[in-house]
């Protein structure tokens, strides 16, 4: 069990997590607290998202409510996703080439376009923009679109989820920005800052004013 210095919560969310489901009693049991306060964090966990709850029918009583982490709740706990990942692209290259990597995130473009193209289907421009921003925010990478004094868009992201793994491997921003000039049919896109350098706060760019 979680140590007296760790929050009720996070003793909640390390027992689901070890137990897969419970029941309120259960948790109550665990951590030797009553029933009404696991029931005030397990609606804070329910309400953002972290857990969920299954309708459990017994053959005798009455059905019982069984909670258990959601996917956003599992993300919580340490991944090591980006390391493996880099570990991957590393092998491929030393086996490959780069050409190869430069392949495999070429394909990955694609199917990004074609997962988001029908998004912009008869759409103009500034729909497109911010559109995009929306696709992008939906990915983590918390956009922000403006406009400069000349009416171009300034195409802000605060996070990058892939960061470290296109600080090592470039071709990653290469590819986004190949991702956005086909979805929003223009060659006028401009890196002027990328966070993946380590010395950026954020990703700009500038998408010139279209033509139309």
């Amino acid at each position: 069990m979680a140590t007296k210095t760790t929050s009720t919560r996070d003793q909640i969310l390390s027992l689901l997590k070890m137990q897969k489901q419970m029941t309120v009693s259960s948790i109550a049991r665990e951590l030797s607290i009553t029933e009404m306060a696991v029931r005030r964090h397990l609606n804070t966990l329910e309400r953002d998202h972290v857990v969920e709850t299954t309708l459990y029918r017994q053959a005798m009583g009455r059905p019982t409510n069984v909670y258990q982490l959601s996917a956003g709740g599992q993300e919580l706990f340490p991944r090591n996703y980006q390391e493996l990942t880099i570990d991957l692209l590393r092998t491929i290259q030393e086996d490959e080439g780069l050409v190869r990597i430069q392949t495999l995130f070429t394909k990955r473009k694609e199917k990004l376009r074609l997962r988001y193209e029908k998004r912009m289907f008869l759409k103009d421009f500034e729909s497109r923009v911010y559109e995009l921003e929306k696709i992008q925010n939906e990915l983590g990478y918390m956009a922000e679109v403006t406009r400069d004094d000349e009416g171009n868009f300034i195409f802000k992201e605060y996070n990058c989820p892939i960061a470290a793994v296109a600080k090592e491997f470039p071709v990653v921003c290469e590819s986004e920005i190949n991702l956005f000039k086909d979805l929003l049919e223009t060659n006028e896109i401009k890196c002027q800052m990328c966070m993946a350098t380590g010395q950026e706060p954020h990703c700009y760019y500038k998408i010139e004013k279209s033509a139309e």
